[in-house]
């Protein structure tokens, strides 16, 4: 079982005395069910119930009456006969929950009755969490689980929690990292852009270590993310949203990355993709990256509706959209890389993978043509905005370099393929360094 950091919320939101039911909620093959499983056979509880909607369809009917948690159980006797429901002792599992509507909305009850520990997983792609009429809204709390963080490949490959403190403790302190270390995570995060974080992928990699496995199953999950848009998207949506998505490499390939919906497809605009993107965010798929007027407290209300990039939430499967020379270009120096104009995109795609891991946070860009300035991401913090320029190799910051000049910004971070540094309010550090950003 892969470790993940959302575990140890899942066991805290079991053993809290809440009166909610939990959705662990996320994209398609992020882990979920993975999840869920692993605490609920872990000894936590003395009875473990799980349903799945996709494999046993059958088991809708529990939920096709009354929702009474006590005919609940009745039609649980009849239909998992084998499932104990011990009161205080009992997790029940509902996965791949969009499946059942019913069994959504019966979430209302079997918090309010709270003999049994409740949690639901679904997708993204099949929940309006935006519709009282048809979603518990105030009985559940929410699990978001993304695909792994390079944290969580890095303890799938082996690296101990001794070796993150080091590294973190640098990235604290400004210490530059011993330089056979430092070389090796950058090796990993090569590996982690072209691995990515879906956990059947890494797993995968870590039974075989061969990219070229990885790659076919990666190329395979994007079928089915294609198969999964046209199951689940609105008619007038599926191949707006299908389109879209996959101009990702299209968009991020391009000088200026700035999402373009001609490139989608000629002629089209707003008009036409906007319910496309929308769509897409909802499922989960891809990253929204906002440009901003002026960088300044608070980011939100200086950004530009219509100017923005778009990323995908695994850069793993992003790097599979492009033909499988990409992943043997990444592991040559950086320097010399023979990947030309896709370079920038691509680290940038990775950076923001690692930036978006926290849940909370809202990605920002700065680009102003007149003042010849390009920040790939600017973060929000209590010290006041923080500008981040990622630099595939270690090229000159001129752009952040003028920002710094502003009072309005404390300091700022410089990503590269070195090592730390400090100089006055600019902080150098290695790329993968973005992951405790």
């Amino acid at each position: 079982m892969l470790k993940r950091e959302a575990e140890a919320d899942l066991i805290a939101f079991c053993k809290s005395k809440t009166d909610k039911c939990m959705v662990v909620r996320g994209a398609r093959q992020v882990g979920k069910t993975s999840l869920v499983q692993e605490v609920g056979r872990s000894g936590l509880f003395r009875s473990f119930v799980e349903v799945n909607f996709l494999e046993r369809p059958d088991l809708k009917q529990i939920f096709s009456g009354s929702l009474d948690v006590n005919t609940l159980l009745l039609n649980f006797s009849v239909f998992m006969p084998e499932g104990r429901f011990i009161p205080g002792e009992t997790l029940l599992f509902l996965d791949e929950i969009q499946e059942c509507p019913e069994a959504i909305t019966a979430l209302k009850f079997l918090a309010k009755d709270r003999r049994y520990r409740v949690v639901a997983s679904g997708s993204m792609l099949g929940i309006d969490y935006n519709r009282p009429s048809s979603y518990p809204v105030g009985s559940v709390s929410y699990l978001d689980l993304t695909p792994m963080s390079f944290k969580e490949f890095l303890w799938a490959l082996g690296i101990n929690d001794q070796v993150i403190s080091m590294l973190q403790n640098s990235f604290q302190t400004g210490t530059a990292v011993p330089e056979a270390i430092n070389h090796q995570m950058m090796n990993y995060m090569k590996m982690y852009m072209a691995v990515g974080g879906m956990p059947e992928v890494v797993q995968l990699y870590v039974d075989s270590h061969d990219l070229k496995q990885v790659d076919r199953r990666q190329r395979a999950l994007l079928e089915d993310y294609r198969n999964d848009i046209a199951h689940f998207a609105p008619p007038a949506v599926k191949i707006k949203a299908e389109k879209c998505y996959f101009s990702l490499k299209d968009q991020l390939g391009k000088e200026n990355h700035k999402f373009q919906y001609s490139v989608v497809e000629h002629g089209g605009n707003r008009r036409k993709f906007g319910n496309a993107l929308d769509w897409l965010y909802s499922a989960d798929l891809i990253i929204g990256c906002d440009n901003v007027r002026t960088p300044e407290s608070p980011l939100e209300a200086f950004r530009d509706p219509d100017d923005f990039r778009l990323y995908p939430t695994d850069i793993g499967m992003f790097t599979a959209m492009y033909d499988y020379s990409l992943k043997q270009m990444l592991f040559s120096d950086i320097k010399t890389s023979p990947l030309g104009q896709a370079k920038g995109g691509l680290y940038e795609a990775l950076v923001a993978c690692m930036l978006s891991h926290r849940r909370d946070r809202r990605l920002y860009f700065y680009k102003n043509d007149t003042k010849n300035i390009e920040i790939e991401f600017l973060l929000s913090s209590a010290d006041g905005v923080i500008p981040v320029e990622v630099k595939a190799g270690n090229n000159r910051s001129k752009s952040l370099d003028k920002l710094l000049k502003s009072d309005n910004v404390p300091y700022g971070y410089k990503l590269v393929s070195g090592n730390l540094g400090t100089m006055e309010k600019k902080r150098t550090i290695p790329l993968y360094m973005a992951m405790f950003l």
